[in-house]
């Protein structure tokens, strides 16, 4: 195949499909008709002999083959956006709106009281701050950065590793002098403790209690009665003496050196849970979000 304009045309049309989720907004963010628009993708699939999307009345996906065709030209589109991007004022310049999917917890605990300070440093940004517990369509949402906890789904999205946290098993003083101090993980099995069950929000179901140590690594059985969704509704029914509940270090420290939370196996030190940034893969991060990710590993850093 002769590798011409038309073709790095058709690419840079396919992608901007997939970063918007349609040719509609695809050809005004290009700023080309929506014929035209359709005409590039025809054109491209004609040379490569594939069948790039999956058109319907309500939804465009990436079929098998052009899924494996944009996960090879994205680190291309990329390393040419950078090279633009670096040449220009764009590269240094900290400007426009910065829309940010975030874990709530970590949006309560860590960076609200500092944003403040982040919006003085950087006077010509606007930041849209979208605390919740699900990632969502971060295409379809406009989203330009986000931070979640977990390992995350196989997707287009760049995924950048920023920490990994301890998971910790916690119970207040007050519990504890009610229902007394369990000694070992499978203790927690025996139903003599109220246990909180956290809910996965990628399966749906309870997060397994695990406890890791070097190489061993036990999954207990819980007879939790209450499952929550929200780390911040966790955390206080923890503090109120409801129960027992795993939580992650981070964020969480004051609470264990003010003495208000207790950490129950600290010989079981092992299990972390990463924390990872997530932006649209044909995308080279622009100012705004590189200022942004190193605020918060500046928070993160102690």
């Amino acid at each position: 195949m002769a590798f011409d304009e038309r073709v790095v045309n058709g690419m840079r049309v396919l992608a901007a499909i997939v970063d918007t989720g349609s040719f509609v907004r695809a050809g005004e963010a290009l700023e080309m008709s929506q014929s035209g628009v359709s005409r590039a993708i025809a054109k491209l699939e004609a040379r490569l002999n594939i069948r790039l999307f999956d058109r319907t009345t309500r939804k465009v996906s990436l079929m098998d083959e052009g899924r494996r065709f944009y996960a090879q030209i994205g680190p291309l589109l990329a390393g040419l956006e950078e090279a633009v991007a670096s040449a220009g004022e764009g590269a240094v310049v900290v400007r426009g709106r910065l829309r940010v999917n975030i874990e709530p917890l970590l949006a309560r605990l860590l960076l609200g009281p500092k944003l403040g300070a982040f919006l003085k440093r950087h006077p010509e940004l606007d930041l849209d701050l979208v605390a919740r517990d699900q990632l969502g369509d971060m295409v379809g949402d406009g989203i330009d950065l986000a931070l979640r906890f977990g390992p995350p789904r196989e997707s287009s999205l760049v995924a950048r590793k920023l920490l990994e946290t301890r998971v910790l098993t916690v119970a207040s003083p007050a519990y504890l002098q009610r229902k007394g101090r369990p000694f070992s993980p499978e203790e927690l099995a025996s139903g003599g403790h109220e246990l909180i069950d956290f809910r996965d929000p990628q399966t749906g179901r309870p997060f397994p209690w695990e406890f890791h140590r070097k190489r061993k690594r036990i999954t207990i059985d819980t007879p939790g009665r209450l499952l929550l969704n929200d780390a911040g509704t966790l955390l206080s029914a923890c503090l109120a003496g409801y129960g027992v509940a795993q939580i992650m270090l981070l964020g969480s420290e004051a609470l264990l050196e003010e003495g208000k939370l207790v950490e129950l196996f600290a010989d079981w030190p092992d299990e972390h849970f990463p924390l990872y940034a997530l932006h649209p893969s044909r995308h080279h991060p622009p100012a705004k979000t590189r200022a942004f990710l190193d605020f918060v590993m500046a928070l993160l850093a102690p």
